[in-house]
């Protein structure tokens, strides 16, 4: 079975433009069969400022209205994947960008009302990723650039969370790879102490998971990256990593970030 890495990059890189040249020059490095998945940093949301449109929190979650959705569908599908797909090809690596409804890639279900009216926003489940279009592109030695953004099949398009994107790709595509999920963010990895880059956890086994949060090491939000992250590899997802953008040329040598697995 062939290996292939579903890399999903943070706004943290996008955000920066130094920084998102030398990823992409590490990403177009890296060898083998290849997904980028990213969603939209602080782009989208300084475009909607500037057109009026002020962010929608309700608890303190991000809430998409339609004028929302206008925006990321411009800035995601738009002006970052096409600037990130002519970045890749000027460095030799033909990438092809998508949102969810080119090729029907990625169909998703709008959530429902419930507490919250989240407007706009599209849930995954087990079908909604099309094996079958992503491996006819990897096939035709194309490397799928794919945005934030997709569709329920009625021709509304939806805003989805990246990471859940990434774990859904890597799941979806590991009836037919041997898949890897790699979620590159701003630290080094899990960190036993926050603010100490050389307090790396290597490794973490879905065992020491409970016992890392009862310990404070896992917190925050790393709680549910590490519980998606356990659930891509109980689906089939070989192993998950979670690391520094600019470390991701040691992935095949020295080793990258904080590794998950069964």
């Amino acid at each position: 079975m062939k290996q292939l890495t579903v890399i999903k990059i943070g706004g943290n890189v996008i955000d920066n433009s130094e920084k998102l040249h030398q990823f992409l020059v590490d990403f177009t490095a890296l060898q083998g069969d290849k997904i980028l998945i990213h969603g939209g940093g602080k782009i989208a949301t300084e475009l909607g400022t500037s057109l009026g449109i002020e962010p929608k929190l309700v608890d303190g979650r991000r809430i998409t209205d339609i004028e929302t959705l206008r925006v990321v569908t411009m800035v995601y599908g738009g002006l970052i994947n096409k600037n990130m797909v002519a970045q890749l090809q000027a460095r030799g690596c033909n990438a092809i960008g998508l949102s969810g409804a080119d090729g029907n890639v990625i169909r998703a279900v709008k959530r429902p009302v419930k507490e919250i009216d989240f407007g706009f926003v599209g849930d995954l489940d087990e079908n909604s990723v099309s094996v079958t279009t992503l491996d006819s592109l990897l096939k035709s030695q194309l490397v799928p650039v794919l945005c934030a953004i997709t569709h329920d099949g009625e021709s509304q398009l939806l805003n989805t969370n990246a990471d859940t994107i990434a774990s859904a790709v890597a799941v979806a595509m590991s009836s037919v790879y041997e898949t890897r999920l790699v979620y590159c963010f701003e630290k080094k990895g899990v960190l036993k102490d926050v603010e100490d880059e050389n307090s790396l956890v290597t490794e973490i086994k879905r065992e020491d998971f409970e016992r890392l949060q009862t310990e404070g090491i896992v917190s925050g939000g790393m709680i549910p990256k590490l519980h998606n992250a356990f659930e891509a590899i109980r689906q089939g997802v070989k192993a998950v990593y979670i690391g520094k953008a600019d470390e991701l040329p040691q992935i095949d040598t020295l080793g990258f970030g904080t590794r998950l697995i069964d």
